[in-house]
């Protein structure tokens, strides 16, 4: 099956409901590259009149996981995946709507090759990067992923 934006959002509202309420939607997932927005609303801010730092790592792990699960179906393997590790940086208010692009595509190809190839786990580290609509950076997460292809 293939992995599309409108697949994903579906899944999301019946799998990932808090992503979906709180306005999470894959926008782009081609060619390496998974753009996810969120905006700013009364069900993801926080007291300080902004986007909850938990509502911007929804969506920062949706850009870099989409991007693995499409990475995964383009390769015909069963491959487990799994966050290991997060880390997060914040910059300025997240206002408005924020776009967190990854662009992990080909380091996430290397790393479903290289576990077909020696049957061994690998991981990845992938970064996504909030911008508001002034493309100012507002946060930027890092993602470690372990992938492995199943026997």
């Amino acid at each position: 099956m293939k992995i599309t934006p409108n697949r994903i959002n579906s899944f999301m509202l019946f799998k990932l409901p808090l992503g979906w309420l709180s306005g999470l939607r894959v926008k782009t997932l081609k060619d390496g590259v998974c753009t996810v927005q969120i905006k700013h609303q009364w069900i993801n801010q926080n007291p300080f009149k902004s986007m909850f730092w938990a509502a911007q790592g929804m969506a920062a792990e949706m850009s870099t996981g989409a991007l693995v699960m499409y990475a995964i179906s383009q390769s015909n393997q069963k491959v487990s995946m799994l966050v290991t590790k997060q880390e997060a940086e914040f910059y300025k208010k997240a206002t408005g709507k924020i776009m967190f692009t990854c662009k992990g595509g080909h380091t996430i190809k290397q790393a479903i090759e290289k576990s077909i190839e020696t049957k061994e786990g690998q991981v990845i580290t992938l970064i996504s990067r909030g911008k508001n609509e002034e493309a100012d950076v507002v946060s930027k997460f890092s993602f470690e992923w372990s992938l492995k292809v199943k026997n």
